[in-house]
């Protein structure tokens, strides 16, 4: 996921969950938060943040916050992050990929990908994490009743002949493993060990995060 014109500031409030106060050199600029799941326990006063220039003349504000720095590691809050930087790194994982779309079949919400490669044909979701500690999941964009019902659709994905994949992009570098963190979801905790059995299979990589891009990196072990 590489992000055109950037810059840095310094949060300030945020009046309501759509929209911060962030200083930008002394000058105080409204902007939109990109991802307004993470907000309560990243934002907080005087936190660094990265925005980019919107360009998109529909928002009345000039930027769009799309990451913050918190003890030392910089965590993206774009959404959609996660899924560009799988997009760019499916080719990596399927050889002789044909097809990559999203796709509504087993339920009323959209699966982040249906891919076809080799005659394989697959569904995939993804899910962005950040690990405040190696081995712990804090899900700061915490898996929600959708998340539960997408790990559903793909379990009837896999009964109905397709192949089915959750992909955790986790942002820390080196953490070698993780465990979904029951405390913060016990659903979809349950419901993803569930899908284990049922026949989904679970990825997850590390990813490298910088203010300009996130890049899939390394094989991470899931422990349900």
């Amino acid at each position: 996921m590489r992000y055109g014109k950037i810059c840095r500031g310094k949060f300030i409030s945020r009046p309501n969950r759509f929209i911060a106060r962030v200083d930008i050199d002394g000058e105080v600029q409204t902007v939109h938060v990109k991802n307004t799941g993470r907000c309560k326990e990243l934002l907080t006063n005087g936190a660094e943040v990265i925005l980019e220039c919107s360009d998109n003349p529909a928002r009345k504000t000039k930027y769009d916050l799309i990451a913050v720095y918190k003890n030392g590691m910089l965590i993206n809050m774009d959404s959609q992050s996660p899924n560009k930087a799988v997009g760019e790194f499916i080719p990596r994982l399927f050889e002789n990929v044909t097809l990559i779309r999203p796709e509504t079949v087993f339920g009323s919400s959209r699966i982040d990908f249906y891919i076809e490669a080799e005659g394989r044909k697959i569904f995939m979701e993804v899910k962005g994490c950040t690990l405040e500690n190696e081995g712990v999941c804090k899900f700061p964009d915490a898996p929600t009743e959708r998340g539960v019902k997408h790990l559903h659709e793909l379990i009837k994905a896999c009964e109905s002949g397709y192949e089915a994949y959750i992909f955790f992009v986790i942002q820390m570098e080196k953490a070698e493993y993780f465990t979904p963190n029951r405390e913060t979801h016990s659903e979809f905790a349950d419901a993803l060990k569930t899908a284990s059995e049922k026949g989904v299979k679970i990825l997850a990589y590390t990813c490298k995060v910088s203010p300009e891009e996130m890049v899939i990196d390394k094989p991470c072990k899931v422990i349900l």
